[in-house]
């Protein structure tokens, strides 16, 4: 079967109020479900624009045109004021998407502070980010999380053993090429990993000659029929600004004979029967900083 895996990572409370209402109409008339990721907390995103300083980052930033892409309040969202709680000012986005039948996960209380602090947090730490975030989307759409997914695929031992306390049936939490065990420290865990297969969308654009004109082209070039393939898109892109640029690759993948489904269907040996695997840091073109790579 062809299928491609949809993760939809919600970093922002743009995201959240304006994106995720408009993934949900587009997946509706497409009859698609997917795996929505949710930052409920302080939106501090803006703070990543100290790494303006960074020429990697303001090469990004310039290449995809961020400003025009992400819009300016998200940009400066939490530099010069108190972040915004994105679940107390959007969280009826979050209960349409429970509502609509879509897979319902955590993605971070504080997305830039994970992103920007994770690499020395400790388990206790990490738990202590991660319950917020389980008991405020509960709280909000009755729902239990049943998965997680790293922001910007940032995942330390630490995370993994945090993340086995909350019995989820799997994270997202890297990128790499089949469904695995996690080896921490030694131990394996049990926590299956579905990793990001596909590149995204910031990662794309503006490089070889890539643009909106032949970017979908470009895209369905990386799917493997016979092999795993997981997508991240984000509220904040395909959901607002690249919205018909996204419906328009459903429809191609579609043509193509793909189907779409959210990440947990890809769930559906035994875990014992499943490879194990670690996962490293390494950094990768397209994107600044470091990720989580799966590593056999």
């Amino acid at each position: 079967m062809k299928r491609i895996g949809l993760r939809i990572d919600v970093d922002t409370l743009r995201g959240t109020r304006l994106g995720v209402p408009e993934l949900c109409k587009v997946l509706a008339e497409q009859g698609v479900k997917a795996s929505f990721f949710f930052s409920v907390g302080p939106d501090n995103m803006g703070r990543h624009l100290w790494r303006l300083l960074r020429p990697s980052f303001l090469l990004k930033m310039l290449r995809s045109n961020a400003a025009s892409l992400y819009g300016w309040d998200i940009l400066l969202k939490g530099t010069f004021w108190r972040g915004p709680s994105i679940a107390k000012a959007a969280g009826t986005a979050l209960r349409q998407a429970a509502d609509d039948g879509h897979e319902i996960g955590v993605h971070a209380w504080d997305h830039h502070a994970w992103q920007a602090g994770v690499a020395s947090w400790s388990v206790e730490k990490v738990r202590e980010h991660l319950q917020k975030s389980v008991d405020t989307i509960k709280q909000l759409t009755g729902i239990t999380p049943v998965c997680s997914a790293a922001p910007a695929w940032r995942c330390t031992n630490s995370v993994l053993e945090a993340k086995e306390k909350f019995h989820f049936s799997y994270g997202s939490d890297c990128r790499g090429t089949s469904v695995f065990m996690p080896e921490s420290a030694g131990k394996f865990l049990q926590t299956p990993q579905i990793p990001t297969t596909l590149p995204t969308y910031d990662e794309l654009i503006g490089s070889d000659g890539i643009t909106t004109e032949n970017y979908n082209e470009r895209l369905l070039s990386f799917l493997q029929p016979d092999q795993l393939n997981i997508l991240t898109i984000h509220a904040e892109v395909e959901g607002i600004v690249c919205s018909t640029l996204f419906k328009g690759f459903l429809k191609e993948a579609r043509k193509k004979g793909y189907d779409f489904c959210p990440l947990g269907e890809f769930v559906t040996d035994p875990i014992d029967s499943l490879p194990t695997g670690q996962i490293l840091a390494t950094e990768i073109p397209g994107r600044d900083g470091w990720i989580s790579i799966e590593k056999r």
